[in-house]
């Protein structure tokens, strides 16, 4: 995989005699430095690692790490890595065994070195988020492994990393203005790309799509960017509308001439792209093949879908030639990826010839729903399938930049679902700002590197684990049921969606804040769990140690109080219009997020690290803003009696065809007609076909459901905001008597959330 040549590398870490061969543990004694010997492979990525563990060795032991000829402790190398019965050969594999008292540390690859280095800063107690989330490492005496300590492990995923993309309210700003404003307003510098680059490492990630708004200067046009990307051993890539290593927004006003536009500029085209590969062919580099507009669009030129098509086949034949000529002649060996993303997915199944050495990356629908599965033809692809998906989005039907609340248990599901379809070379997660998603950034990294293992512990165990490392075990559990708690209330709506808006709407009515489809026993029923929520961190915060406060505010207190105060803002405003609830706890609820996000940006012991960081009011969105006072005199929707309800006790359950069915019964005195709603999560076809199921109402004639969607219709709209997508249907109760209901899948992939019957209102 990687374009680099490797020589071979040995560090030993010593505290122990390299003659005695007695079994011995490994164990350092804090107050003296440890001592590593290797032979200097000029790898950059290796020689980072190295500096990461001195770090941390400091912060944790006291010491730091020096380098020696002889005396040493532990052996590290790059070779092939062995398991107790076989070689394991792969890229970016390492070990972690002790040997008569040695710690030997070796990879396959610098990349599989350097891994292994951060593996010995996780056993030292640092976590990933140290620096990002204030996580203060705690001291220790001594660090101990047991003579027949073996850790080996190689990623489950090729290429996986991070997109930083809608960064104008969090991570530009924050960066331009606080922590490097030395390169001026809009500019991410190389201090900033090195925190990114060293989070990168510690999860154990290898490429970066860079921030491409037009706020901010592009990556490659910022000095000292590039280098610090080789010295953490980081790929470079693009996304969607970014191909061969440019950021056509920010790049082509300076450097392209005339329009972006392929079929009528060809020349100038091809010199944009031909002078970056210049530039940067001796850095890694995963090219992004393929032509979009300069704003996120179709391209320009091209008309209809045959048009766009052959006009698409030159672009990549051409820049396919640029690279054999430019980088490496055999092809095979350059990483490259084609992503049909929007209208490039309909000129992709239209007949579009991509070469099997490119990776097809798929897509997400940008509410966490991947919209493609690999054919069977396609998961036979050599240049295998990768996958672009969302935990932050910005546009239709609505944003959520704001608080890092996308549901984990999706997450998990996702990606495994992926995963399992051949979805395995590459990974990029749209992380917005980075903060505050920390902890589905963290669980998507693990997924990637180990999926077997996260699916082994399971999504609640990985949070508690989080949780756990974060704040002690003694809180680790109850942590993350509280977490888990705030997903589950914010995967049924989103603290962004509570004012009924929609973003990017022709229609005006969508701009006004309106009121949400709930009655007011749901509308109380939620505020009260979200200020249980609120009232459980507020007892556990006092128990957290000084030096994790600021941790436990970024990490815990922010995402439940600000979520907790939105519902209260919006809910109780809509209370007050109908005259069920007050006005000034509204407004109070307003200041309250106001205050919140100010002492995020201040922190409570970080010296107003993060100033910037954290906006409130993202777009300055309607919702965000104070609600206006006014009366309306319509009635509040009315909650229907309840005769029957099914729901998983575990959010949903999964349904996976072949006649898979959920049944349950209920009597009924009623004479009345009923309805019968049945609500499923809003995924998509994994054959790319259909997403069907049957329901049957005593002996009526059963119903079949297709609940596919296409494109952005109203009914994905409708869907993708309240995540599930629910069809209602109207049968007769016939007296006192046994109904039975039951739901069958079929088609593979269905989740089942809910099935509600309900008396009229």
């Amino acid at each position: 995989m990687n374009i680099w040549k490797y020589s071979l590398i040995s560090i030993l870490f010593s505290g122990l005699c390299i003659g005695n061969l007695q079994a011995r543990d490994f164990s350092h004694q804090a107050g003296s430095p440890l001592r590593i010997r290797y032979a200097d492979p000029q790898q950059p990525v290796v020689h980072t690692a190295i500096s990461i563990l001195d770090h941390d060795l400091r912060l944790t032991m006291g010491d730091s790490v020096r380098r020696v000829s002889d005396d040493a402790e532990v052996l590290l190398q790059i070779a092939p890595v062995r398991t107790s019965d076989q070689e394991v050969r792969s890229s970016q594999t390492f070990s972690l065994s002790v040997d008569h008292g040695q710690l030997i540390v070796t990879g396959t690859d610098a990349h599989g070195l350097a891994y292994g280095i951060m593996e010995v800063c996780r056993l030292l107690g640092v976590s990933p988020w140290e620096w990002w989330a204030d996580v203060t490492p705690r001291h220790i005496g001594e660090l101990t492994l047991a003579e027949n300590y073996l850790s080996v492990q190689s990623p489950s995923v090729e290429y996986r990393g991070f997109f930083i993309n809608d960064e104008d309210w969090g991570l530009m700003p924050w960066s331009s203005m606080h922590y490097e404003p030395e390169h001026g307003k809009g500019v991410i510098g190389p201090k900033t790309n090195a925190r990114i680059f060293e989070l990168m490492l510690r999860l154990r990630a290898n490429l970066y799509w860079p921030a491409m708004h037009e706020c901010t200067q592009p990556f490659f046009l910022t000095p000292g960017n590039r280098e610090v990307a080789r010295q953490y051993g980081i790929y470079i890539g693009g996304s969607h509308c970014e191909p061969m290593a440019s950021s056509t927004a920010g790049e082509w006003p300076r450097r392209g001439v005339g329009e972006y536009d392929y079929v009528h500029n060809q020349q100038e085209v091809m010199r944009f792209w031909s002078d970056r590969i210049d530039e940067v062919h001796d850095q890694p580099i995963v090219y992004t093949l393929g032509m979009r507009g300069v704003h996120d669009g179709k391209m320009k030129g091209a008309g209809n879908l045959a048009d766009q098509r052959a006009t698409l086949q030159r672009v990549i034949n051409d820049q396919r030639h640029l690279l054999s000529e430019k980088v490496n002649n055999d092809l095979n060996r350059i990483p490259q990826v084609f992503i049909p993303y929007k209208e490039v997915l309909d000129i992709y199944n239209s007949g579009l010839s991509v070469p099997d050495d490119v990776c097809l990356m798929w897509c997400d629908d940008n509410y966490g729903y991947i919209n493609h599965f690999p054919t069977e033809i396609e998961r036979k692809r050599p240049g295998g399938n990768g996958l672009y998906y969302h935990i932050s989005y910005w546009g239709r039907p609505h944003d959520y930049l704001w608080l890092g609340t996308f549901s984990p248990k999706l997450l998990y599901h996702q990606l495994s679902t992926a995963y399992q379809n051949g979805i395995q070379r590459m990974w990029v997660l749209n992380v917005g700002d980075i903060k505050p998603a920390e902890y589905q950034i963290e669980l998507f990294c693990d997924m990637a590197w180990n999926i077997d293992q996260v699916t082994e512990t399971g999504v609640q165990q990985h949070l508690t684990d989080f949780m756990s490392r974060e704040f002690g075990a003694e809180r680790g559990a109850e942590l993350a049921e509280v977490m888990q708690s705030s997903y589950d209330l914010a995967f049924a709506c989103k603290p962004e969606f509570l004012g009924h808006t929609r973003t990017e709407e022709r229609d005006p009515s969508y701009k006004v804040v309106s009121d949400m489809p709930w009655s007011e026993r749901k509308i109380r029923r939620r505020l009260e769990q979200y200020a249980y929520l609120s009232r459980q961190i507020l007892v556990m915060q006092p128990t957290i140690p000084a030096d994790r406060q600021d941790a436990f505010f970024q990490l815990v207190q922010y995402p439940i109080y600000a979520a907790d105060q939105m519902n209260r803002k919006m809910l109780i405003g809509q209370l007050a219009r109908h005259g069920r609830g007050k006005w000034t706890k509204s407004d109070a609820a307003y200041d309250s997020i106001m205050v919140l996000t100010g002492m995020y940006n201040k922190g409570i012991h970080n010296n107003g690290k993060w100033q910037g960081i954290m906006d409130a009011q993202p777009r300055r969105l309607p919702v965000f803003m104070p609600l206006q006072h006014r009366t309306d005199h319509f009635p509040m929707a009315q909650e229907a009696t309840v005769l029957y309800r099914w729901s998983s006790d575990d959010l949903w359950t999964a349904m996976e065809g072949d006649n898979t069915t959920i049944s349950g019964s209920f009597k009924c005195s009623s004479t009345d007609t009923m309805y019968v709603e049945v609500s499923m999560v809003p995924t998509h076809p994994l054959d790319n076909k259909n997403l069907r199921y049957r329901i049957a109402f005593d002996n009526l004639p059963p119903q079949v459901v297709s609940f596919r969607t296409q494109g952005r219709s109203e009914e994905w709209k409708v869907n993708v905001l309240r995540n599930r997508s629910t069809y209602t249907l109207a049968v007769p109760c016939q007296g006192k008597r046994k109904h039975t209901i039951s739901v069958t899948a079929l088609d593979p992939g269905l989740l089942l959330e809910e099935i509600v019957v309900k008396k009229p209102k």
